[in-house]
């Protein structure tokens, strides 16, 4: 009413009067406004907070200050929560990572929204350390409601995985997981691999390394079950659910397409089902990364076709950082008779950094000297090299 009213009389008290025309309606009608956007606290101080006084980086600080302006009387409810969190054993950095994702953090009241959940992990028996794992992996979970969904969530996962550590361990992985309907897609994945006789610490071990394989609709991943058993993957085997996982991730034209490029590599039929059971995570890599891996082994004349279906496993390996400085090393040392032939595909593939600067490289110092770099220093040299067979 006070408002309307000053209005009135705004209007009232100018209207017969030729004001300058740089004096507009809307400036008179600010002289007389109410409003208290004086009150708020400006970007800049929520920046300077952020930045300043917790260490935060100029991009998470920048962000938080957009959202957060004209939303605050004062920064000290930021520094408050922020105070409030390190307390409860967060680190600098995973209340960074949890201010980037969800600024309003830094508005909610701690006492009766953020700490009765967190009261909650506690009273279930994660430890301090799991507890801020799980929840800088993923802020949203303090948004959700505690009664219907975060004691039902964690009481679920407790009794698939176990134990606390397990739980833990998949929330830090998939955090996500807070937001759908385990009972609709994770059990029921559990269960079907658990008819086709997968044991449960290998179910587990998928769900560890790649969760969102498991939250997948019932449909579409027994789909990728089916796929992965028709490609002539082994249910018993240690490799059927990262066969599964591998399907899961190409609708069926797809995986057709990437059988199809096997095929044009030379692959024969053998070969290919040797990866299915031996390499399935080839299949999610692309053509032309494995294209130019078996080019480059073929061109190095030492390994033809027979030997890469074989040992499948050869193409995992990085081309760039293992194969290329390892035979560069291998071509000087036979150029010049110091060996008389080349490992085997699987030993150049397998062989760790250490074990092949001890066989081809530190017998050889004075003879690679123009291939890496050779200082008076046997150490020095031993950690250069190391250093350029990496690269």
């Amino acid at each position: 009413m006070i408002s309307v009213l000053r209005r009135k009389i705004t209007c009232y008290f100018f209207a017969d009067y030729a004001w300058p025309h740089c004096i507009t309606r809307s400036f008179c009608l600010r002289l007389f406004s109410t409003s208290n956007e004086g009150a708020f606290v400006s970007s800049a101080a929520i920046f300077d907070l952020l930045r300043k006084k917790h260490r935060f980086s100029a991009e998470v600080a920048t962000k938080a200050a957009s959202v957060l302006n004209r939303r605050l009387k004062d920064t000290e409810k930021c520094n408050s929560m922020l105070s409030y969190l390190q307390q409860r054993g967060f680190s600098n950095t995973q209340m960074e990572k949890m201010v980037k994702v969800w600024p309003e953090l830094l508005l909610a009241r701690f006492d009766n929204s953020i700490e009765p959940k967190i009261k909650v992990f506690q009273y279930m028996g994660f430890s301090s350390k799991d507890i801020t794992v799980m929840i800088s992996a993923n802020p949203s979970i303090l948004k959700i409601n505690l009664n219907s969904r975060i004691i039902p969530l964690l009481s679920l996962l407790k009794g698939s995985f176990g134990n606390n550590e397990a739980v833990a361990k998949f929330m830090s992985r998939m955090g996500g997981c807070v937001s759908s309907d385990l009972k609709r897609t994770m059990l029921p994945n559990i269960e079907l691999l658990k008819c086709y006789g997968v044991p449960m610490e290998r179910i587990i071990k998928l769900m560890y390394t790649f969760p969102r394989c498991m939250m997948l609709n019932l449909k579409i991943f027994k789909k990728a079950v089916e796929k992965a058993e028709e490609m002539g993957a082994d249910r018993k085997s240690q490799m059927f659910i990262y066969t599964v996982q591998s399907v899961s991730q190409m609708s069926g034209k797809t995986m057709e397409l990437k059988l199809q490029a096997f095929r044009n590599f030379g692959f024969s039929e053998s070969d290919i089902l040797a990866t299915v059971q031996k390499a399935p995570s080839l299949f999610s890599s692309s053509v032309d990364r494995l294209k130019r891996t078996i080019e480059f082994l073929l061109a190095t004349g030492k390994y033809d076709m027979s030997c890469i279906g074989k040992y499948p496993t050869a193409l995992s390996y990085s081309l760039e950082q293992r194969y290329k400085p390892r035979c560069k090393v291998l071509q000087v040392l036979e150029s010049r008779n110091l060996i008389e032939k080349w490992p085997s595909l699987s030993m150049l593939s397998l062989m760790s950094d250490e074990k092949f600067f001890e066989k081809f490289v530190g017998p050889y110092l004075s003879e690679l000297n123009n291939v890496y770099p050779i200082e008076s220093s046997v150490g020095s040299v031993e950690e250069e090299t190391k250093v350029s067979l990496s690269n």
